[in-house]
């Protein structure tokens, strides 16, 4: 099966792949004076693979004109810092996560998890630092086809965020959850609370979507809210 640098996932809405098929995504979603607003860019190497997807959907890093972030973890901003040299973008990300976007650094892992000390210790987590323009918050309502609003989801990281486009009805979970091999939990020792991860997902059960997109896994498009509240309600 060929590898397409791009999935069309509503109008204006595409999923761009930054590793396998669907193993890391970021996303563009374009305006109507044909800006372009790109969430999430991947691990370091991601940004020749970002191109090719805009220029699979006929545009070029000039029309990028805005990087969100939902996290500040290596495989979501690693490529930040070099698609905000060639766009000339600002980069927007919760205040949370902005001093560790700033820094290069993921936040802390989870001190409860043996993984997370361990990650701690040998200090992983490194990317590119940023400087980040555009502080977000809950509620937030991002200008972009339509409005995109900041979903605040923390406990993947204090800042981490989920995005939904309210025109296509088209949530990207970021990181809160996975859709590897199925709806699941992002992995406990990369995240700085997984309790906390745990229970701010459920605010995803409570919003409208037609369509999930998730930052690791495909999409899923046949009753999305259905499954993801199915799985939000199994015992944790």
């Amino acid at each position: 099966m060929t590898r397409s640098p791009a999935v069309q996932l509503a109008p204006n809405v595409w999923r761009i792949p930054t590793v396998g098929r669907a193993a890391v995504n970021s996303y563009a979603l374009v305006d109507g004076d044909g800006s372009v607003t790109l969430v999430d860019c991947g691990v370091t190497r991601a940004p020749a693979r970002i191109v090719r997807g805009l220029a699979a959907i006929g545009k070029v890093p000039a029309d990028v004109t805005r990087i969100v972030l939902t996290h500040a973890h290596p495989d979501h901003a690693g490529g930040a810092a070099e698609m905000a040299r060639r766009t000339g973008a600002p980069i927007a990300a919760h205040t949370g996560d902005v001093p560790y976007a700033e820094a290069g650094r993921a936040p802390a892992a989870d001190p409860a998890v043996t993984g997370g000390r361990f990650l701690a210790r040998v200090g992983g987590g490194r990317f590119p630092a940023v400087e980040v323009a555009q502080p977000l918050a809950d509620g937030d309502l991002i200008d972009v086809g339509g409005g995109l609003r900041v979903v605040h989801t923390p406990g993947h990281s204090p800042g981490h965020v989920s995005l939904l486009h309210e025109p296509t009805r088209l949530l990207i979970t970021g990181d809160a959850l996975f859709n590897v091999l199925g709806v699941r939990w992002p992995l406990k020792w990369l995240c700085s609370d997984f309790r906390m991860t745990q229970q701010t997902a459920h605010v995803l059960g409570e919003l409208e979507y037609d369509i999930a997109a998730f930052t690791h896994g495909p999409e899923l498009t046949d009753r999305p809210r259905d499954r993801i509240r199915g799985f939000l309600s199994q015992p944790r």
